[in-house]
């Protein structure tokens, strides 16, 4: 417990670990087909799940998939295609337009298997009829900036697209689609992941409207055109060209957090998960974990010191000044430090298990009762930081930041709070 770095280092692994496709996939295999297996997939974790099923898949397969800028995995009979992420390029619209083109001319013998993951959302450009890139990257942008949570998001993003939605899955009929899922969602809706390209649900674009509404979004006019057209309703769950098709999430946040907790056992340390389907804005999110760390730490309730906290969701941030950089687990962390400064013997960890936060190069961060004192040493003021959204350069100059590289997987937000 005298080194909490390698701690927090140590859950994330297990965490990571805990949703690799590679030790996953053999458990989630569909039967042979009699006719072609036709691998599709988009999201950060898309090249590594592909290269996860061609080991494990015994039989002739081909395919594409498109996943970010630097997260590509060599596979042998599947193409691994890479574009921009989190706002979507010309190179994204080429995927999605080869992603559709592999599973046209299929028949009731073949088999289409989606390797979905998070981010899929912004790999899979695929505006409709009036509407070009640069609206969908439009859209994007406004959504990101929003501070709306990821289903709320992805509804908009489906209702705006040819191919999510389930409208993918629709292309590959009548061959049947197995779904393999690694999901970035609280609650692990697969409809919701990457926009759920394969994966049909209830949402309308009346939602989509009412979300445009609620949270004050200025979206380009050939999309609210768009929305207000019958042409933007996606499929129902219940249409009967998808009655064959089948889904499974094989990696989750919840699979996640009990990995980390079990680690934690190792090191001595009880844990307990908050929760793994925690959203919101991520410094009122930090706030409310301070309040029961400060509890702990000062109370000794409603847990007992020494303990682990750990949760995982999907934050978001509102994007107050754009000069800023980070993203929502170090915003998170930043604000976490800044609320149980003073408070001895809390250490805590925030970070994307795709190994990206945000902006810049690292996964997120580690706070101790000394970063904001670091912070300051470095001239940098941390409620100034936080007020523009610089979570990183805070964390950069106390020497706080996480870097982990591409994990070839997403379950979304890993947060550890320890209180000694």
């Amino acid at each position: 417990m005298t080194d909490a770095r390698a701690l927090f280092a140590a859950l994330f692994g297990a965490a990571v670990d805990a949703a690799d496709p590679g030790l996953v996939m053999r458990d989630f295999l569909p039967a042979r087909p009699k006719g072609r297996t036709v691998v599709i997939g988009a999201g950060k974790a898309a090249a590594q799940m592909a290269a996860a099923f061609e080991q494990a898949w015994d039989g002739p397969l081909e395919g594409v998939v498109v996943t970010r800028y630097g997260y590509g995995t060599p596979c042998v009979s599947v193409r691994v295609l890479e574009a921009a992420h989190p706002v979507p390029d010309e190179a994204g619209l080429r995927a999605a337009q080869q992603l559709r083109a592999a599973v046209e001319g299929l028949t009731a013998d073949d088999l289409v298997v989606a390797l979905v993951s998070g981010g899929g959302s912004a790999l899979l450009p695929a505006p409709p009829n009036g509407l070009t890139l640069a609206d969908e990257r439009a859209v994007n942008e406004a959504l990101l900036a929003s501070g709306a949570p990821i289903a709320a998001m992805n509804t908009v993003r489906k209702h705006l697209s040819t191919i999510k939605g389930g409208r993918l899955a629709l292309a590959a009929h009548p061959a049947r689609v197995v779904s393999l899922i690694v999901s970035d969602i609280p609650g692990d809706n697969p409809a919701f992941v990457a926009s759920g390209p394969t994966v049909a649900d209830k949402a309308s674009r009346d939602d989509a409207l009412a979300i445009v509404r609620d949270f004050r979004l200025t979206l380009p006019e050939a999309a609210m055109r768009h929305l207000a057209s019958p042409e933007a309703d996606a499929p129902s769950a219940d249409d009967p060209r998808l009655a064959r098709n089948e889904v499974h999430v094989i990696a989750s946040a919840a699979r996640s957090l009990e990995a980390a907790a079990r680690k934690a056992a190792e090191f001595g340390i009880e844990a307990a998960i908050l929760s793994d389907a925690i959203e919101g804005e991520a410094r009122d999110v930090a706030g409310v974990h301070a309040a029961i760390a400060r509890e702990i730490a000062l109370r000794n309730r409603p847990f007992r010191k020494p303990v682990l906290l750990l949760s995982g969701g999907e934050t978001t941030v509102t994007i107050r000044q754009k000069c800023g950089k980070g993203g929502r687990n170090s915003e998170f962390l930043l604000a976490f430090a800044r609320a149980t400064e003073g408070v001895a013997g809390i250490d805590a960890f925030a970070a994307d298990t795709d190994g990206i936060d945000g902006s810049e190069d690292n996964a997120g961060a580690m706070a101790d009762a000394a970063s904001l004192a670091r912070m300051r040493a470095a001239g940098i003021d941390p409620a100034a930081a936080l007020q523009r959204n610089d979570a990183w350069t805070a964390f950069a100059a106390s020497g706080d930041l996480f870097v982990s590289g591409p994990t070839g997987t997403n379950v979304n937000d890993f947060r550890a709070i320890l209180i000694r």
